[in-house]
């Protein structure tokens, strides 16, 4: 999955495909007409409150893709280059990225065929080195387990 450029749209449309959902149950969960919900699977973007409702109907947390898009687009910035204080915000604050096993897999994979270098990840992706290479240790080790001979 590119989480570079999400078309909300066709990723709706594919998953009502393999839920094999009926149109008439949208249509009465919306309370749209057909036309409309046909619409929506060609919008590049939909109104946040019809994509949480798409992600209860069809059990699948559609917003998890912008987070996505977010730690590998947009990482967190860990260094207050001016020194001011933090200002105090309402919303939660979050202390670490939760990297997936679909961003770890991605990465590793942009390392393994070279289309990056580590030094590459780790800039690009804003990923502390330490993290990085747990994951390719970690990486090898599933590797190695995979392989292996059974033991008798």
């Amino acid at each position: 999955m590119a989480y570079k450029n999400i078309h909300i749209g066709s990723l709706l449309k594919e998953r009502v495909e393999e839920s094999n959902l009926d149109m008439t149950r949208i249509t009465r969960f919306f309370k749209y007409s057909e036309e409309e919900i046909l619409n929506q699977f060609e919008k590049n973007d939909i109104y946040c409150e019809d994509l949480l409702k798409w992600s209860k109907l069809l059990e699948y947390d559609f917003f998890r893709i912008y987070t996505q898009h977010l730690i590998l687009h947009a990482p967190q910035r860990n260094v207050n280059y001016n020194k001011v204080p933090a200002k105090k915000s309402s919303l939660p604050q979050f202390r670490k990225n939760i990297y997936t096993k679909e961003i770890i897999e991605f990465i590793l994979e942009k390392i393994n065929k070279g289309k990056m270098s580590k030094n590459e990840v780790m800039e690009q992706y804003n990923i502390p080195k330490t993290t990085l290479y747990k994951w390719i240790s970690k990486h090898e080790k599933s590797l190695i387990k995979k392989n292996d001979p059974p033991s008798t």
